[in-house]
């Protein structure tokens, strides 16, 4: 056997290697997805997908509002920067900075953004939760790589574009906007779309800015009244900060009889936390007086965190309420 044959076999057999593997790869990403796919099909209902207070609907509306908000934020600050550093800044020891620092902020992690856009958009402006506060806190995030990549989309054209549109006596601005821009706008939409596909998943910076309640009222487009769809200073959870607060928050369905255990002789209860709390039988008469008490308590409750600047809508507070008086956890 020659040497080239020998080399052709050992080509062949890397080849069906690299095909087999790429093969199994995409199998297995084809299974997945059609599990995902199948499994959530299958449980889904009318009711899920509706904007009523129990359904997925208005945390829907609230990830599109607030993308749509922190791409526009991303647009009109990331894609001036990208044309300044790639058109008009000259190499120096300020470029060099400008760029290191915007690489460092596209390394900070989302709760440390989160933690500052409280700060600064909640605290220091004295006001509430909101979806302005989340889409700039996610437009913090994004803002990098919309400047990164319209920087490179315009370093990366030919010098025969610009050139060109400069011989013919176009001045610099008018060669940029109407000759270099309209070269660069499929790599600059592949940038934003990117930076949507942040907005949708991000969860740690909106937990601290945009709120984890909604109250949409779809008959109210008064755009000043906090239930108006269209008011971007009105809290607003998205769908991640719904899975978060399913995951960590949720309780169980049957947590009632989990604690049921717990029981002392005295007629007091352990939680699962390990206070002894008072023990009182769900779903007892309504008229008792510790029952009365716990809603007190919830008022009262209500009423302090209203006070440091926590909204309670009425939904999210009877649902609350209700739960933990069904758990008897008081």
């Amino acid at each position: 056997m020659t040497s080239i044959e020998t080399k052709k076999q050992k080509d062949k057999m890397m080849t069906a290697i690299f095909t087999g593997g790429a093969a199994f790869a995409v199998i297995l990403l084809i299974a997945f997805v059609l599990y995902v796919v199948v499994s959530g099909v299958s449980g889904m209902t009318p009711q899920l997908l509706s904007f009523s207070p129990t359904g997925l609907g208005n945390m829907f509306f609230n990830t599109i509002y607030l993308v749509v908000l922190a791409l526009v934020a991303s647009t009109i600050t990331g894609i001036p920067a990208g044309i300044f550093l790639a058109e008009y800044a000259k190499k120096g020891r300020i470029t060099h900075w400008v760029r290191m620092a915007v690489e460092t902020l596209a390394s900070l992690p989302s709760i440390v953004v989160g933690l500052f856009g409280y700060l600064v958009f909640i605290v220091m402006t004295g006001s509430q939760w909101n979806l302005m506060a989340g889409a700039l806190a996610v437009s913090i995030l994004t803002l990098p790589l919309v400047t990164s990549v319209t920087e490179d989309a315009l370093r990366n054209l030919p010098p025969s574009y610009r050139n060109g549109s400069l011989g013919l006596g176009a001045s610099h601005w008018q060669t940029i906007w109407h000759v270099l821009l309209p070269a660069c706008f499929p790599r600059i939409m592949t940038g934003l779309i990117l930076a949507a596909g942040r907005g949708f998943g991000e969860a740690a910076a909106l937990m601290f800015t945009a709120g984890m309640s909604t109250d949409i009222d779809w008959t109210n487009w008064d755009i000043t009244a906090t239930s108006c769809p269209l008011n971007p200073f009105r809290p607003g959870e998205t769908l991640a900060l719904h899975i978060w607060a399913l995951r960590t928050e949720a309780l169980h369905a049957d947590a009632a009889q989990q604690a049921q255990p717990y029981q002392t002789q005295q007629g007091e209860r352990l939680a699962p936390h390990g206070r002894m709390v008072h023990h009182i039988t769900p779903k007892e008469d309504k008229k008792d007086h510790r029952y009365q008490s716990s809603q007190d308590h919830c008022a009262d409750m209500a009423q302090k965190l209203e006070q440091h600047g926590v909204d309670l809508f009425p939904n999210s507070f009877k649902f609350v309420h209700n739960r933990l008086l069904d758990c008897s956890f008081f």
